[in-house]
């Protein structure tokens, strides 16, 4: 298995798209962050600077988990390339003449995703760390570290979700499409109707939902926590939606490449 990553990490080292799309989630989580940091709220008649409250360790994670749910999009689109590119310049046929099977094929893309959301966790507790020294103290580190695993749990389902639709799809524009069509717009629409229809928040269990109920806007989270509000669900059960959802996935891409002949053909 560790030989699959490593075969792996050999076909996208040098591809310069890779660098550039890591390059901007790299980039621009740290320095949108530094950006809203530098602003403040004002209520009432006094200045409550709550934005450089929302980058102490008492909710440092929360706030830049929140904007990493929105940046994972470069790592999300990375996925689908990296996946879509073995179709569409046959190198998945290359690697049934090294001896490869279809699972070993697989399982090298699911290593890849895992050690990108790995990667992201990673560096997220790096910034993380770097914001809650700036705007607070070490007396209030961790603070609420378990935001972490929750950054962890978000990465791995918009990753896993997003080699799924490189299996079924195939094409790299194609599916990059769909994964936009789908998390900006259809699942918006539909968890929102669902609840409202329903007068439930059986909508919030969605696939991806799922994972940004978990992550709820940081301001609004401190908000809450001033007036003493909690919110229903318990977050463990999106926890468990989410590796339910991630399970799904991995099912369902197996079952697609199996059915698929021995040289993957598009």
């Amino acid at each position: 298995m560790k030989n699959l990553l490593a075969i792996e990490w050999l076909k996208i080292k040098s591809y310069k798209t890779f660098w550039i799309l890591a390059g901007f989630f790299a980039l621009l989580l740290p320095l949108w962050n530094y950006g809203i940091s530098n602003g403040v709220m004002k209520i009432g008649g006094g200045n409550i600077n709550l934005i450089s409250q929302a980058y102490s360790f008492a909710y440092v994670w929360q706030n830049i988990g929140f904007w990493t749910s929105i940046f994972v999009a470069f790592i999300s689109i990375l996925t689908i390339i990296i996946t879509t590119n073995e179709y569409q310049f046959r190198t998945n046929r290359q690697n049934v003449i090294d001896g490869w099977t279809r699972l070993d094929f697989y399982h090298g893309k699911w290593q890849i995703v895992l050690l990108l959301s790995l990667l992201t966790t990673l560096y997220v507790f790096i910034v993380g760390v770097g914001f809650g020294l700036a705007y607070g103290s070490t007396s209030g580190f961790p603070g609420k570290i378990e935001y972490l695993f929750y950054i962890w749990v978000l990465s791995l389902n918009y990753y896993s979700f997003s080699l799924l639709l490189a299996i079924l799809f195939k094409r790299s524009g194609i599916t990059i499409g769909i994964f936009f069509l789908y998390c900006m717009i259809i699942e918006a629409i539909v968890s929102k109707f669902v609840n409202w229809r329903l007068d439930t928040k059986a909508g919030n269990f969605m696939p991806l939902q799922c994972s940004d109920e978990l992550l709820p806007f940081p301001i609004l989270d401190i908000i809450k926590a001033m007036a003493k509000m909690q919110d229903t669900i318990n977050p463990n059960y999106y926890v468990g939606a989410s590796f339910v959802w991630i399970t799904l996935y991995y099912f369902i891409g197996r079952k697609k490449l199996m059915a698929s002949d021995c040289k993957f053909a598009v």
